[in-house]
């Protein structure tokens, strides 16, 4: 005699629980949570922005403060600049993870929009090099969004919209690299940019970097008020639910599952996160590289862009970046999962990057439309790999560990992005040296070197390096 299935344990509600009364509107909801969703949005989005808006004028910030001896030596100077940011958030990712999974989702997010008002307010006000190195090193230290927002992203969304989720924390994300550059170049030195509106004895004549920042700021301060209307998502039940269990010898749907597996040996999370990293890395060189080689002069291989100009490509490229999540990014994820979508995003992008260099001997229309198709392209393909690894990241784990997770993944990232800016500006101050050598010549050195971590996270994404999570095989 065979017995019958048994049925599966009826859900447990506890009252007072944000965890449950998150899981009970999933329930009776059928359609996509619109206002969670744009809570996440925005978060993101002001939480990103100052990562990258400081590499327009970054170049110009560098020669400003006198720390190079020569021109060629500007870009080693940024590259450490532009590391600071991310040795902080590396060195307190898990920790944000940590306090994320313990206290919750939305204090740790309502805390590091807080300290994007305070310090990247005094990066604009930054008179030395060491304390523009400060105010970035510890506006990344503070700034712990990333881990519990994807967190977040997966628990208020039903499992089939979890790649909207995901997708929706990337592509803010995405937007706040891109347009945060965007704000940099059109807003840093204003007295140069606008003399009609700023005059040399205003406070922006002596911070000529404090404009971009204060718009940032004050964005930011705006969504800071906004948190108190983020619903919370983690479950804080535990304590009673072990009470409720020894009194009547229940058995909820949490208790009957295995013990959860170490996060260092979870490898579907941890290939997944190596991956990650590697195109983390790629990413922060591409954006550094992509700006400093624009602004450089044409005698070394640059374009002459003025940083307005940087902005202004960025622009187009985060407006592209927008449209493509709205309108087709579900669908390519639908066809082509997350694991071949990273895959065929990867392999596009190669060419793309090695078609740069040779830009430098165009001009005008010539110049500006393969450039701004290059850099809309690379956007999209970029933003595709972002959200299919951590889609892979969040589906390896339980909600429990979802926090930890994610701050070990933005831990890695965040030191992969570290490394990138420093090595990116070395390599690029050293290859200025070289514009005549036999072996690729110049820039075509710093885009080779490129290409070469895109190949290794393509690489990466294939068996036996990648593992995949059980939902997808």
């Amino acid at each position: 005699m065979v017995e019958p299935p048994q049925p599966a344990p009826a859900k447990v509600y506890y009252d007072g629980c944000p965890g449950c009364a998150m899981d009970r509107k999933k329930e009776t909801r059928k359609g996509v949570p619109y206002k969670e969703l744009i809570f996440v949005g925005i978060i993101s989005f002001a939480s990103a922005l100052p990562i990258t808006s400081l590499f327009p004028f970054l170049y110009f910030m560098i020669r400003d403060l006198h720390v190079a001896q020569r021109e060629e030596d500007i870009g080693f100077y940024a590259g450490f600049l532009g590391a600071s940011y991310m040795v902080g958030r590396g060195l307190a990712s898990v920790f944000w993870g940590i306090v994320a999974d313990r206290i919750g989702r939305k204090p740790v997010m309502a805390f590091s929009v807080f300290s994007v008002i305070v310090f990247n307010t005094l990066f604009g006000l930054s008179v030395k090099y060491w304390m523009a190195i400060a105010t970035r090193f510890l506006l990344g230290a503070l700034n712990g969004f990333l881990a519990p927002v994807k967190a977040y992203s997966i628990e208020v969304c039903q499992p089939e919209q979890q790649a909207l989720g995901i997708s929706i924390v990337n592509t803010a994300w995405g937007m706040g690299v891109i347009i945060g550059p965007a704000i940099g170049g059109y807003l840093a030195q204003p007295v140069k940019q606008y003399p009609h509106l700023f005059h040399d004895n205003s406070v922006f004549g002596r911070f000529p970097y404090l404009l971009p920042c204060i718009c940032i700021s004050f964005f930011a301060t705006l969504v800071f008020i906004s948190c108190a209307w983020l619903p919370e998502t983690l479950h804080k039940h535990k304590g009673l639910e072990r009470a409720v269990e020894m009194v009547e010898g229940s058995t909820t749907q949490e208790s009957t599952e295995p013990p959860k597996k170490s996060l260092l040996k979870n490898w579907p999370l941890m290939s997944a996160i190596i991956t990650y990293s590697v195109f983390s890395l790629h990413d922060t060189a591409y954006v550094e590289i992509f700006s400093l080689w624009t602004v450089s002069s044409r005698k070394y291989g640059g374009l002459s862009f003025s940083s307005k100009d940087v902005g202004q490509v960025l622009t187009v490229a985060g407006v592209s970046l927008l449209v493509y999540q709205l309108l087709a990014y579900r669908q390519v994820n639908k066809i082509l999962g997350p694991i071949h979508s990273t895959q065929v995003s990867s392999a596009l992008s190669i060419p793309i990057i090695a078609a740069y260099p040779f830009m430098t001997h165009l001009s005008g229309i010539r110049l500006d439309m393969p450039l701004y198709i290059a850099a809309m392209l690379k956007s999209v393909f970029a933003i595709t790999r972002v959200t299919g690894t951590s889609l892979l990241q969040n589906n390896a784990v339980p909600q429990e560990q979802r926090g930890a997770a994610n701050g070990i993944a933005t831990t890695t990232m965040s030191l992969a992005k570290a490394f990138a800016p420093a090595g990116a500006g070395i390599i690029f101050s050293w290859a200025q040296k070289r514009q005549h050598a036999t072996f690729f010549p110049g820039d075509h050195m710093v885009f080779l070197v490129l290409n070469l971590t895109e190949v290794m996270g393509l690489v990466l994404t294939f068996k036996p390096f990648l593992a995949v999570p059980q939902q997808y095989k």
